[in-house]
């Protein structure tokens, strides 16, 4: 039993010892053993002690980058960033949030009233004295520019996208160790492609001609007006034909791609004017286009509704938890619309039933209207400008070109413009209510001897066409300040599409908003804002004295007559 207990536990004999005596061979494979641990050991030591010894923070690095003058600071803070650590990436990012202070000679980050030593992670006491450190415009880009090198090596994808988009504009080769390591370490196709265009870029300075003929290759392929700019100051010092003639060529590719891009962008701009002409003419071509009331207070219906999604932003700010706050603007719609409608109903039976058939006196009441809104709005707002924010899932944009952004609250006003539209045109096509409007804008007297209350449909048309207005402010608030001249701005633009596209025609107001939308950007590409302006004008009033009933002409014996 002993016997075999023993042999279970023993160890194999290795063969170079078979044969030696017992005590010596147990003597010699103890010796290796203690050699190997010590081997190991001194392996693992030497590991620490170069990876110690490859860069640690240091109390000289410390105060290169907070004190002395700002060469000498960029110089230490480049320095760094080559080779930081955790460490080293805190403390940038704590002076980049302007946490760092300084008491004569000692350097610490300040955290929640006590003091950090950035070197150790110590905390110590607030030295007496302490001031902020000194940063200009040139320090605070340098650090912006570090920041993004650093997240460069975030877990997070969206971080790293974020760090590699701000790094092209980078023109310090001093980062190119980083951003090449960072390029090197990078799986995601699209980050791996920002990263390699940095580094062309960066590589356009090089003293090897095979780097910068590469790399002016290949900043042909790039979207953003910073490779077209790199590229034009490399072009001007370059010396070796064959590295101009590839600079040449990929400027040309470049620059091809850029106008594209202009392009696109200037028919993105005038969809997205068009729409929000869209949204404001639609009230309109109710109020105007079907009751034949020319109503110079649609721009102060429309700031009623920018007001109630202001309010309505408050009240969630103010009762709600601020999860909620994205959810704002979902109430805030049917508020905007109630708001603006129900002052539209008022006006409707308070003054405008009174003025049917006497468009001059509409005009002139419905003015004084609006001086009486905005004065109201002054004396319950203030006369400031408001800020309306944007939810969370409205704010960033897609990028499709480097020179081509599409922002999320104007893409989400395009379809908010074509589902009003949408909706409009069946309440007004296929509703009971849209009936009794139609029979009482064509012929008032039969239909009312029809049974139809006209008194009753005219005040739910102007409401209605009031509401709209709201939906508009709402939809404005979201790309601008909101204030009392809100609709000062727009009224104009509203009636020359209601005029444009035919009076009482929907499909009409559809393509003179767009149109005028488009047609307007253009222009300012080329002409600049205000000969865009007087451009569109003149063509409309071309237009109308050739086709006086705009687009569309109104169908029917009301038309003919």
């Amino acid at each position: 039993m002993k016997g075999g207990i023993a042999s279970g536990l023993a160890k194999p004999v290795p063969r170079r010892l078979v044969g030696f005596p017992w005590p010596l061979r147990e003597a010699v494979v103890g010796l290796e053993e203690i050699l190997s641990f010590l081997n190991r050991s001194l392996v693992v030591f030497a590991s620490v002690l170069i990876a110690a010894n490859a860069y640690a923070l240091s109390r000289e690095e410390v105060k290169g980058i907070v004190l002395g003058e700002s060469d000498a600071r960029i110089e230490a803070l480049n320095k760094a960033v080559a080779a930081a650590d955790d460490r080293t990436a805190a403390f940038i990012q704590a002076i980049a949030d302007d946490a760092v202070r300084v008491a004569g000679d000692t350097v610490f980050v300040l955290k929640a009233d006590k003091a950090v030593d950035p070197v150790t992670g110590t905390e110590m006491p607030v030295p007496e004295g302490a001031e902020e450190i000194m940063l200009n415009n040139r320090l605070r880009g340098e650090l912006d520019s570090a920041t993004s090198a650093l997240k460069l090596f975030s877990k997070d994808d969206k971080v790293r996208r974020e760090a590699a988009k701000a790094l092209q504009t980078e023109t310090d080769a001093s980062k190119l160790s980083l951003i090449d390591k960072a390029f090197q370490a990078e799986a995601v196709d699209d980050i791996k492609t920002q990263l390699g265009l940095v580094r062309a870029a960066l590589f356009l300075g090089s003293s090897d001609k095979s780097k910068r003929l590469d790399a002016a290759t290949l900043l042909g392929s790039a979207t953003t007006t910073n490779a077209k700019t790199a590229m034009i100051e490399r072009l001007a010092v370059e010396l070796d034909p064959d590295v101009k003639g590839a600079l040449r060529a990929s400027l040309r590719n470049l620059e091809s791609t850029l106008a594209w891009g202009d392009k696109l962008a200037a028919a993105f701009s005038g969809i997205s004017l068009g729409s929000i002409l869209l949204l404001v003419a639609l009230g309109l071509a109710i109020t105007y286009g079907l009751m034949g009331v020319i109503n110079m207070a649609h721009g102060e219906l429309m700031m009623i509704g920018a007001y109630a999604t202001y309010v309505m932003q408050g009240l969630f700010q103010k009762y709600l938890p601020a999860s909620m706050f994205d959810w704002y603007l979902v109430a805030a719609v049917p508020a905007a619309f109630l708001a603006s409608a129900l002052m539209g109903a008022a006006l409707e039976r308070s003054v405008i039933r009174f003025l049917y058939g006497r468009p001059l006196e509409t005009l002139l009441a419905t003015w004084g209207i609006s001086l009486m809104l905005q004065q109201g709005v002054r004396s319950l707002f203030g006369a400031q400008n408001v800020g309306v924010e944007n939810p969370s899932w409205m704010s960033g944009g897609v990028q499709l070109m480097g020179n081509l952004q599409l922002p999320w609250n104007r893409i989400i006003i395009i379809a908010f413009a074509l589902a009003v539209l949408g909706g409009m045109a069946w309440l007004i096509g296929r509703t009971r209510l849209g009936l009794f409007v139609r029979s009482v804008t064509q012929n008032r007297p039969i239909a009312s001897c029809m049974g139809v209350n006209t008194a009753r449909i005219d005040t739910y048309a102007f409401a209605l066409g009031s509401g709209i207005a709201g939906l508009a402010g709402c939809a404005l608030s979201q790309i601008g300040n909101v204030g009392p001249d809100l609709g000062q701005g727009y009224i104009v633009d509203s009636f020359m599409v209601v005029v444009l596209g035919g009076v009482g025609q929907l499909a009409g107001t559809v393509y003179a908003a767009l149109g005028l939308g488009v047609l307007n950007k253009f222009l300012e590409g080329w002409a600049g804002a205000v000969l865009a302006k007087i451009a569109v004008l003149v063509f409309i009033i071309i237009f109308i004295q050739k086709r006086p009933q705009g687009i569309f002409a109104m169908k029917g014996r009301s038309a003919e007559a």
